[in-house]
């Protein structure tokens, strides 16, 4: 595992995405223990696709367009529900009297867990991303895939604590702001909508 395969892993999950998001909002509403237990989720949903990747199964998923499709349209509906949950007050970023009893870490991580789950991008991108970095002579394939995929699982749990640390730091004072928040929600719930359309609409 070389240092070219850490830059780019790490420029490749500070990007912006599903995961970040949810994160970040979820850092905004509920503090740290929330926006640690979202990264939690986030990092061990990327468990399914690196096994995939590594038995194979990701190449069934870019070969079977019937496989591919459903849990496609599967994923686009899950964010299009967080987006309809956010928007109703009742997801990540709930205020109100919802607020009075935050979802727990569990069902945090559960939330963050399925959303790269849902995500058969995931698999493709593994079975596309880490095989570039494979050294021949190194030793077998499969090993330095598994060490790959849990270095980019550690760089993403580390980004992404950053990020909801980050937000959970200001999220005291947003929280101050009715309308402040009224607007980081919907902006949560359009970036849902928007990454669920995405996803939906894509063909590979």
């Amino acid at each position: 595992m070389g240092t070219e395969f850490l830059v780019a892993a790490l420029i490749v999950v500070m990007i912006p995405g599903t995961g970040v998001i949810y994160t970040v909002a979820t850092g905004l509403a509920h503090g740290r223990g929330g926006a640690v237990a979202a990264a939690v989720g986030c990092t061990l949903g990327i468990v399914p696709a690196l096994l995939a990747s590594v038995a194979g199964l990701a190449a069934l998923l870019h070969a079977s367009a019937v496989v591919f499709q459903v849990l496609k349209y599967a994923g686009a509906a899950y964010l299009l529900y967080l987006a309809w949950q956010t928007l109703r007050d009742t997801g990540p970023l709930s205020l109100g009297s919802a607020a009075a009893v935050p979802p727990g870490r569990l069902r945090i991580a559960r939330t963050a867990c399925l959303i790269n789950i849902l995500n058969p991008k995931l698999s493709v991108f593994f079975l596309a991303f880490i095989p570039q970095f494979i050294t021949p002579g190194a030793g077998s394939a499969t090993r330095q895939m598994v060490e790959m995929g849990t270095a980019f699982m550690a760089i993403t749990f580390a980004v992404f604590c950053l990020y909801g640390l980050f937000a959970s730091a200001v999220g005291a004072r947003v929280l101050r702001s009715a309308r402040a928040m009224a607007w980081i929600r919907r902006t949560v719930a359009v970036a849902f909508a928007g990454f669920g359309l995405r996803l939906a609409l894509s063909e590979r």
